[in-house]
């Protein structure tokens, strides 16, 4: 993720607003959740465990694919929604919950029969009629509408479904995807998606993945698109808007699908061209290319202020440049198909897609990753590359700031100066290959690295990565 015009961090950080992740605090949300008439017996958790966001996921279940089905009207903003959700129950479960901010339920069914909910902050809380088993698969279904409302990040960013001018940008990371759909809203928990997305003809609806067909009929048209991979809930997209559509297939065979804003086309169209050379370079570096489908979104959202990795087809507010395109065209890689377990971990996603800038910049004729490093070096202690380790934000408010980026990607570069060149590569590329479509955490790529590498980098990575202040020496 990538933001204007430093490109540098995903938003700035002079923005403080106060997150306005639920209707009311966690705290009082938990309380909600606790206080409310429960079934007798086991319940789901109304988070995933994460320090940074607490309420974000849900215990008791694992979800296996949602069917989104989807009505917007850009000019009204109202969103109409049925979402079914498949999932296994990980316990015995009398009642859990989903991630939904916002909008009106109207229904909820649990294996097609009637349930009871309620609504607590930024949970549904979900009884069904009877308690489900341990390993038990189970559909729920819920019908819902409303005009969808962005959520603010602590930060001071918006995040979620995001109203533009002739529709809307939709960038769930962290925890927006709860403003359009019910999830289990963290990364831990991935799964695929059908999207059915209906529209006013001469509108088009972009989601993840390979467009399925298209009908039109009585002015609305309906697009359908199929996201086979896993994929974690802040990575979907169902972006609306007056595109300019260009579909192609690639040499091997990746179907390509770019939708842009008319209004960008000309500032995009060169750096666009690039984008099967950047996936066939990233391919030859980090491994196969992870998905079946690839592309890009270039929207006109000036509101929005950065670009997301949305998966198969990031997401970008204005036309980007060549460096933001190599940068989540990365995050196929590390972010998307190696996902997070926890949102401390970020450095991994975007310490890694800002290396591969620098990487694809030294192999393209521009100054090398060592330069790139020096040039950082040379910045005062006081400055803010230096306020906190890469691998502890210490918050949701510091997740998309400097040192998660530039100071991951020096951490990058002193492994490679550790372990040379050929070694370092692999590293990178065994990364990505083994922990394809599944998740990574940054003590598991501390061993992959003294694995490959046959030495002992605790130090280097305590260094770089573990813990603030500036290096007594480069």
């Amino acid at each position: 993720m990538t933001s204007r015009p430093q490109q540098v961090t995903r938003r700035s950080s002079v923005l403080r607003r106060e997150a306005v992740v639920a209707v009311v605090p966690a705290a009082v949300a938990a309380l909600l959740v606790a206080a409310g008439p429960a079934a007798a017996g086991p319940v789901g958790t109304s988070g995933a465990g994460d320090p940074y966001f607490p309420l974000a996921g849900n215990g008791g279940y694992d979800v296996g694919h949602y069917g989104l089905t989807l009505g917007y009207d850009p000019h009204s903003r109202h969103l109409d929604g049925t979402a079914v959700v498949t999932a296994r129950a990980t316990e015995r479960l009398t009642r859990f919950d989903l991630d939904l901010s916002g909008l009106k339920v109207t229904a909820v069914t649990v294996d097609h029969v009637k349930a009871s909910y309620r609504r607590a902050g930024q949970e549904l809380v979900i009884t069904p009629r009877h308690a489900l088993r341990r390993n038990q698969e189970f559909r729920v279904a819920v019908t819902y509408s409303g005009t969808p409302t962005p959520v603010t990040d602590p930060d001071g960013s918006p995040d979620g479904w995001i109203p533009t001018d002739d529709g809307a940008f939709v960038a769930g990371e962290p925890q927006g995807a709860m403003t359009w759909f019910p999830a289990d809203n963290h990364p831990k928990d991935k799964a695929s998606y059908d999207f059915t997305i209906t529209v006013p003809d001469g509108t088009t609806a972009v989601a993840n993945g390979v467009l399925r067909g298209r009908t039109t009929s009585h002015g609305r048209t309906t697009f359908r698109w199929r996201q086979s991979e896993p994929m974690a809930a802040y990575l979907a997209t169902a972006t609306v808007g007056k595109f300019k559509v260009e579909q192609y297939t690639t040499a091997d065979g990746l179907k390509v699908f770019n939708a842009v804003d008319p209004r960008e086309a000309s500032a995009a169209a060169p750096v666009l061209k690039k984008l099967p050379s950047v996936l066939a370079w990233e391919s030859a570096v980090f491994g196969p290319y992870p998905f079946r489908a690839a592309g890009a979104i270039v929207d006109r959202a000036p509101q929005v202020g950065y670009a997301l990795e949305t998966q198969t087809r990031p997401l970008y507010d204005s036309a980007p440049d060549l460096s933001t395109l190599v940068h989540e065209s990365a995050h196929q890689w590390f972010g998307d198909s190696v996902a997070l377990t926890t949102w401390k971990d970020i450095w991994l996603n975007e310490g890694f897609a800002t290396y591969a800038e620098w990487l694809y910049t030294e192999q393209h004729g521009g100054r090398t990753a060592q330069q790139a490093f020096d040039a950082l070096y040379a910045k005062p202690a006081g400055n803010d590359l230096w306020a906190f380790a890469p691998a502890d934000p210490g918050s949701g408010e510091h997740i998309f700031e400097t040192p998660v980026y530039s100071r991951g990607a020096m951490a990058l570069q002193k492994l490679r100066t550790a372990v040379g060149d050929r070694t370092f590569l692999r590293i990178l590329r065994t990364w990505a290959t083994e922990h394809r479509a599944g998740h990574g955490t940054t003590a598991e790529f501390v061993r992959l690295s003294e694995r490959l590498s046959g030495k002992d980098l605790h130090a280097l990575f305590h260094t770089w990565i573990g813990t603030a202040g500036k290096p007594s020496s480069p």
